[in-house]
């Protein structure tokens, strides 16, 4: 749905969330949820759909007539498609995910065709005769431990060329402006706003950069120049950004300055843990991330940053992290935890979600024109502990939506 402040974003949730590797399973998935969820939050009115889509479900959707098929449907019910998720490349729900949700990552040229395709669906899929651009939002480069050298460094930016020179002649053939969004996670060679500036100045904004886009594309250095800032940009995800402990309009000011498009920005909140509040002894610390042990899943990596006084330790995932802080107490500080929680739901139990870094990044959202593109993406409602997912899972996405427009409308 467009909403009504600057810039007029649309607003949407990522089916992400219901599992669906196939394309028959995501169809399915946009005939009842996607429709139960409009009639709940934007019955009146158009609603946008944020599609994720496997290489698998992409590779069928692909065909004209199934395409033709899903655009009756999206006209029938006055849904649009404007934004996919081109982040997981496969399986994503039911087994353990862990560090191969990067995989293939932007070293691989199945990333580059894979991202070409989804591009090529979105254009099709996109409504006619608007200036609506589109958003693929992708993983940030690769995950940073398979990230080993400048060869590997120079192969992930020669493809994300490679791919916004393939946007650029899409755009030429249909018309449809579509931004590839990297999205910065904890852990991946993208990590913070910061170090996804630092890459763009040091590997897709220079002169030969542009030059090699030049060469795929024949179009003039400073078109290139241009181009290039057109068709590359950020997904910025909110859950991430507060557990690197990010300050959101300092990040959203930083990609302003380097000129650096947010394609999307994903409204998400992680976890967050103050065992400081739980006493002094150990013992109450230890008693309190016993009752964490639920969150600690086997399917997706759950980053954890914890500040101990002025600094900052990671560790890769929640179980790791629990049997260090039993081994050691002290590190049982302000834990913030890559597991995306309700974003309406401020507090599970004794723990709180960072719910004031989003309200504090809508805000800004309310005030100034920051991305065409909002998206909830609260993925893990089927390994949320079973105390904290009882509601209704179409209700709770339109409670959601609900509580982003509340605060962008009051």
């Amino acid at each position: 749905m467009r909403l009504d402040c600057p810039g007029s974003p649309h607003l949407t949730y990522c089916t992400n969330i219901h599992p669906g590797e196939t394309w028959e399973a995501v169809r399915q998935n946009v005939f009842t949820h996607v429709l139960a969820v409009k009639e709940r939050a934007c019955p009146n009115r158009p609603f946008a759909v944020g599609l994720r889509l496997s290489a698998r479900a992409a590779s069928v959707l692909a065909a004209q007539a199934v395409l033709e098929q899903l655009r009756g449907f999206l006209k029938e019910h006055a849904l649009y498609v404007a934004s996919l998720n081109g982040f997981p490349y496969g399986v994503f729900h039911g087994t353990a995910v862990k560090e191969a949700v990067y995989l293939p990552d932007w070293r691989d040229s199945a990333r580059l065709q894979y991202s070409n395709q989804l591009a090529e669906i979105l254009a099709a899929l996109m409504p006619e005769g608007t200036e609506l651009a589109g958003t693929v939002s992708t993983v940030p480069g690769a995950f940073r431990a398979h990230v080993n050298s400048p060869a590997d460094i120079a192969c992930i930016a020669e493809h994300l060329i490679a791919h916004a020179a393939f946007l650029h002649r899409l755009r030429d053939r249909t018309g449809q402006l579509i931004t590839l969004a990297l999205e910065p996670e904890p852990f991946c060679y993208l990590e913070t706003t910061s170090q996804a500036i630092a890459f763009f100045e040091d590997h897709l904004f220079t002169r030969a950069a542009a030059m090699r886009f030049v060469g795929l594309t024949g179009v003039s250095l400073h078109d290139g120049e241009s181009a290039l800032r057109s068709h590359l940009g950020i997904c910025l995800d909110a859950c991430h950004a507060a557990v690197e402990y990010e300050n959101p309009a300092s990040a959203l000011d930083a990609l302003a300055s380097a000129g650096i498009h947010v394609g999307k920005i994903q409204l998400s909140t992680g976890l967050e843990v103050d065992f400081t509040g739980a006493g002094e002894r150990d013992s109450d610390r230890l008693a309190l991330l016993d009752r964490l042990r639920p969150f600690a899943e086997g399917v997706y990596l759950h980053q954890v940053v914890a500040r101990i006084g002025s600094t900052f330790h990671h560790t890769l995932d929640l179980p790791a992290a629990i049997a260090a802080a039993e081994r050691d107490p002290s590190q049982l500080a302000v834990w913030r935890i890559h597991f995306h929680v309700p974003i309406f739901r401020e507090s599970l139990g004794p723990f709180r979600n960072t719910q004031p870094l989003l309200r504090e990044l809508l805000a800004i959202v309310k005030k100034r024109p920051v991305s065409a593109h909002l998206e909830v993406e609260t993925y893990t409602w089927d390994v949320l502990p079973e105390e904290h997912r009882r509601e209704a899972i179409d209700d709770a996405i339109a409670r959601e939506l609900s509580w982003v427009s509340q605060r962008l409308s009051s």
